[in-house]
C-alpha cells in the first residue's frame, strides 16, 4: 500500500476566450496540480464551453508552462506565450479545431509557485511517473 501523502492543488480562473471574430468571451477554468502525476498540469472547462457539453481537461508539462510564462513555447497540441506583462495565451489543438485563450499572467504564475511549494521543480520522481505511466498504458496487456 502507498503510505505517501497526495495532495491536489486546485485554483478557480478565468479565461477569455478569443474566437475568430477577435471577440474576447469569459470562460471559467480551474487550475489543477496533482503531486501524484508531479511533472504535469491540468486545465479543467466545465461542459458549458465545450462542443460536447461535458468537462474538457487539458494536461501538459509543468515545465511548458513555466517556459512559456516567460516566452514563447509548446509544439504539438499546447502553445503558450507572453501577451504583454498581464497576460499570457493558451492555444490548445484538438481534432475540432483551435482554442485560443488568454489567462492573468499573474494568476498563472501564482498557481505555478503553489506546485513549486509541494513538489520543487527537480525533485519529481520520474521513476514513480514512469512506473505509473506504464501500468495505465499496459494494464491488462
Amino acid at each position: 500500500m502507498d503510505s505517501q501523502i497526495h495532495v491536489t492543488l486546485q485554483q478557480p480562473a478565468r479565461a477569455r476566450l478569443i474566437t475568430a471574430e477577435e471577440q474576447e468571451l469569459p470562460v471559467p477554468a480551474t487550475l489543477r496540480y496533482l503531486s501524484q502525476d508531479p511533472l504535469a498540469v491540468h486545465i479543467d472547462f466545465p461542459p458549458e464551453v465545450s462542443l460536447e457539453d461535458q468537462g474538457v481537461t487539458w494536461t501538459f508539462a509543468r515545465a511548458l508552462l513555466a517556459e512559456g510564462l516567460e516566452g514563447p513555447a509548446g509544439s504539438g497540441d499546447v502553445h503558450l506565450w507572453p501577451c504583454g506583462r498581464a497576460r499570457t495565451v493558451l492555444e490548445f489543438h484538438s481534432p475540432y479545431g483551435l482554442a485560443l485563450l488568454q489567462f492573468d499572467t499573474a494568476a498563472l504564475h501564482r498557481f505555478l509557485l503553489r506546485t513549486y511549494a509541494v513538489v520543487g521543480a527537480g525533485r519529481e520522481d520520474v521513476g514513480e511517473a514512469v512506473d505509473r505511466g506504464l501500468s495505465a498504458l499496459f494494464d491488462g496487456v
